[in-house]
């Protein structure tokens, strides 16, 4: 192994040193009434989660609380349509393990949770998001094991608030596609994106 390599517990406790008294004493096992406020605040999430293939990191975000708390150890997300490769269910069914990261447009802190999951198609469940007479296929529902605060140093070094619009000049999504499979028509899927997304946000 290279002798750079840290590889084990020992040593990464012996380079980084004992946590901040702070850091330890802000888990609790269960949404308590501030967590549960910061938590309904957040329109998006990132949604972690790990099985056979691999892992997998998904967005999450939603017109209002990207959220329900159903109590103070379980959570639903809905899952609203997109592209149907299911990554992140595939995971839940095989290996429930899941993690979120909760953001607030203009707080630079992160509210975190990790627990296990499970995929349910109760009607009752999916009606609690109905919007419009549409209803996500089904609801992931979290059992909380643990939710916790994340410092404000990361998003404070990416000025993830305050610098502005940085997307000129990105490659557009169909770049990206017409880059991985020769003969595909990049212009054409990106011109009709905003219409395709109008019809089938819900």
């Amino acid at each position: 192994m290279d002798e750079h390599v840290i590889g084990d517990v020992a040593g990464l406790e012996a380079l980084y040193g004992a946590p901040g008294h702070a850091s330890l004493i802000k888990v609790a096992d269960r949404l308590t009434p501030l967590y549960a406020d910061w938590i309904m605040r957040s329109r998006f999430c990132v949604v972690s989660t790990v099985g056979a293939d691999g892992t997998d990191g998904s967005p999450r975000g939603d017109d209002g609380p990207v959220v329900q708390a159903l109590d103070a150890k379980t959570l639903l997300l809905p899952d609203w349509r997109g592209n149907n490769r299911i990554d992140t269910l595939r995971n839940i069914v095989t290996d429930g393990r899941i993690s979120l990261m909760f953001l607030v447009p203009g707080s630079n802190n992160v509210v975190r949770v990790n627990g296990v999951a499970v995929v349910s198609v109760a009607p009752d469940l999916l009606a609690r998001f109905d919007q419009n007479g549409h209803q996500p296929r089904s609801v992931v529902v979290i059992t909380i094991a643990e939710v916790y605060s994340q410092c404000a140093r990361a998003l404070l070094r990416a000025r993830t608030w305050a610098a502005g619009d940085e997307s000129a000049g990105l490659p557009s999504v169909g770049a990206i596609l017409a880059e991985q499979e020769a003969g595909f028509d990049g212009g054409t899927y990106d011109a009709g994106w905003a219409a395709r997304a109008k019809d089938t946000m819900w």
